[in-house]
């Protein structure tokens, strides 16, 4: 099973989105029985809460299910549980580094990306958060686009076809 962890600050805008749009994208390539998705926050202020109603007004507009969805911190075991962990900005892949559990095998460890970077013609690479700056319909087209991507560079990458 190829696991994917979206992370960002909070785990209630990007990567909760993140989660719910790749989920549906897999899901419509018949891949969920192979692919397994989650998201979670390197801050811990909002674990256990539902996605923002920001988040939430935009997956419903775009009938995206984030249904059962809620906040939780990275962890550890991330690193290892999971293949792929899709960060939305830089700031999240230097925070990452304090949850990375001690060296271990390279074979063994999630592949650490960002979310942008399956964005080539995008010039900045971090996704802008929605919590501050309001903007959930920009986010949401550039999570759909990103993740569009991602998810055949993991279908190509995994032998999936």
């Amino acid at each position: 099973m190829i696991q994917v962890l979206f992370v960002c600050l909070g785990n209630i805008c990007r990567s909760p989105m993140a989660e719910a749009v790749f989920r549906h994208q897999v899901k419509q390539a018949g891949l969920e029985h192979v692919i397994a998705i989650d998201s979670a926050g390197t801050g811990d202020w909002h674990i256990g809460h539902p996605p923002h109603q920001g988040t939430r007004d935009i997956l419903d507009k775009n009938q995206v299910d984030y249904k059962g969805m809620q906040a939780r911190q990275v962890k550890s075991d991330d690193f290892v549980q999971f293949t792929y962990i899709i960060a939305m900005d830089e700031s999240n892949v230097q925070n990452l580094a304090a949850f990375a559990p001690e060296p271990i095998e390279a074979e063994k460890r999630a592949s650490i990306h960002k979310l942008l970077d399956f964005a080539p013609e995008r010039k900045d690479k971090n996704v802008p958060d929605p919590y501050y700056t309001g903007n959930f319909q920009e986010v949401f087209e550039m999570v759909e686009e990103s993740c569009a991507s991602l998810l055949t560079y993991i279908v190509d990458k995994e032998q999936l076809t």
